[in-house]
């Protein structure tokens, strides 16, 4: 299982908004751009110009740099306006607004839009199970992780089935930064790939340009859920990846009670965070649907419109704090 190659890495700037990395922090010394997104929270911590991951010659062997996948997080992230989530202020945006969850548990959305002054219906739509074989192909899998160069996760429940498998000589990437953290607090080291726009599209143009510049094709365990798009595996395979997927849990749609369905059609907006949960929305009540229905992204808005379900906003950050905002930024005036 190959550690090191002999190649120059390529140079030329990505923009974020292509899923292909961000510009190096190192570029003002090297001229350079990452094509991987390098966080260093801590300026006085970061490496030295001489150390600087883009600086592979072609004649010595590189190593793949290590990448945090913690960011230092945006102002508006780091401490609430409200802290106290039941007693939100009156001036908080989403006041009086009424806001329908679908994830399998109330988690970090339902706090953060009660945060913001919403009163939150939690509707569960899906619930996270194993797999059909009970998990045999995912244990056989990690029996053998060794023969992999890279371990791939695309969910926060992925991260937690292989998380602590994962030997310190195998590199992980994770989709998004949510699953990243989980799977550095499972693994005890930071993720190495974390793609900029949190997309599988996205990982795979990361991947794209970490393999021209290692010069070899990599063994890449997938682990994801039964219901998971194509879009990575299929495109790890097309850069000349040997990928394997395993299935390391399955997603089933519930159909809510009678309750639930009324009070949830009573709502001013239904926040979905995955396919799935729209998918199962349209088999229990048909289309219709609160007067706002936003989505944590593109994939997700693609399953509502195929279940006939109008999509009214998509978070422009695919993760629970953007489609926090997203939900804001639809109906967050004060009725």
């Amino acid at each position: 299982m190959r550690r090191a190659v002999g190649r120059s890495s390529s140079s030329g700037h990505s923009s974020p908004s292509s899923g292909r990395g961000v510009r190096c922090r190192w570029a003002p010394t090297c001229g350079a751009s990452c094509s991987i997104r390098s966080w260093h929270p801590n300026p006085m911590t970061a490496p030295p110009a001489g150390s600087h991951p883009c600086r592979m010659s072609s004649s010595s062997p590189v190593t793949i740099p290590t990448i945090s996948s913690s960011p230092v997080e945006p102002p508006w992230r780091r401490a609430s306006p409200w802290p106290d989530p039941d007693r939100p202020s009156m001036n908080a945006p989403l006041v009086g607004r009424r806001v329908v969850t679908t994830r399998e548990v109330p988690g970090r959305l339902d706090q953060r839009l009660r945060e913001l002054g919403a009163e939150v219906v939690h509707v569960p739509l899906i619930e996270i199970v194993d797999p059909p074989d009970g998990g045999a192909a995912l244990a056989a899998a990690l029996a053998a992780i060794d023969r992999f160069d890279w371990v791939v996760v695309t969910s926060r429940h992925g991260a937690e089935r292989v998380g602590a498998a994962v030997p310190a000589g195998i590199r992980t990437a994770a989709v998004g930064t949510a699953t990243a953290d989980v799977l550095s607090r499972l693994t005890g080291r930071p993720v190495d790939l974390v793609p900029s726009v949190q997309r599988a599209a996205a990982l795979v143009h990361a991947f794209a340009e970490c393999s021209e510049a290692a010069g070899d094709p990599w063994s890449i365990l997938v682990a994801q859920a039964d219901r998971a798009e194509p879009t990575l595996v299929e495109g790890l395979r097309r850069s000349g990846h040997r990928v394997e997927v395993v299935t390391a849990y399955s997603t089933r749609l519930r159909t809510p009670d009678p309750d639930q369905l009324l009070a949830a059609l009573d709502a001013d907006v239904v926040a979905f965070a995955s396919g799935s949960a729209a998918e199962a929305w349209a088999r229990a009540i048909g289309t219709r649907t609160p007067p706002a229905v936003c989505v944590i992204g593109p994939t997700t808005a693609a399953a509502a419109r195929a279940h006939g379900l109008p999509v009214s906003a998509e978070a422009s950050e695919h993760s629970v704090e953007g489609l926090a905002r997203c939900v804001v930024e639809a109906v967050g005036s004060t009725p």
